[in-house]
């Protein structure tokens, strides 16, 4: 068994390791000006009346659905829901659709049903190769939907196949959904901040 001071090491490495993505992240002009673009994106779309749709697998379906979740929800104060769906969460749609047409249609399938020209379609993959997150940002742009992809280091498949692709500067998958997870919490903020100006000056922060 380690001791103690074995694992308070690890967990040092861990926190400085996930530190040092984000400054990465930072001083990446690229990522940070892509950040800003869907930021503005998504409040168009939103104000327009039109709604988010977010799809991933495993921990990057946990990342839509949090995303999703700040949306409806409220992100720092109290305000209007805004309309986004994280496309993993019907379990007897997903299953279906995988059973009778195949994993790799789960989202395209869902887009088909639900994608309106005007939405936005977010695809999270941490590999960026995803082959289910690429064919419902395929479906999403041949409806017309605005496309955006979370992706790792070099962006995989997806970097190519989407309107604005914001790369988290790791190949590391834990690292990769730290980013995902810290671009997806400013994105909400910038966009409830925005679009309620009146409530965001009463919150207190």
């Amino acid at each position: 068994m380690p001791k103690r001071s074995d694992f308070e090491k690890r967990v040092k490495g861990s926190i400085e390791a996930s530190i040092a993505v984000k400054g990465l992240l930072l001083s990446d002009a690229e990522a940070v000006s892509t950040v800003a673009e869907v930021s503005m994106l998504l409040i168009d779309s939103l104000m327009k009346g039109n709604k988010v749709l977010l799809f991933g697998n495993g921990g990057s379906a946990a990342d839509a659905q949090h995303i999703a979740a700040e949306f409806v929800g409220r992100f720092a104060f109290e305000r209007r829901a805004l309309p986004a769906l994280a496309l993993s969460v019907n379990t007897s749609c997903v299953t279906a659709i995988g059973n009778d047409y195949g994993f790799d249609l789960v989202f395209s399938r869902q887009i088909e049903a639900l994608g309106r020209e005007g939405d936005v379609a977010i695809g999270i993959s941490t590999s960026g190769n995803s082959q289910n997150v690429l064919q419902g940002l395929s479906a999403a742009r041949k409806l017309g939907l605005s496309t955006v992809a979370l992706t790792g280091c070099n962006g995989g498949k997806l970097k190519s196949a989407v309107d604005h692709c914001i790369c988290a500067p790791s190949n590391e998958t834990p690292r990769i959904q730290e980013c995902h997870l810290l671009i997806g919490h400013i994105i909400c903020e910038l966009v409830e901040r925005t679009i309620f100006p009146e409530q965001s000056c009463g919150s207190g922060s």
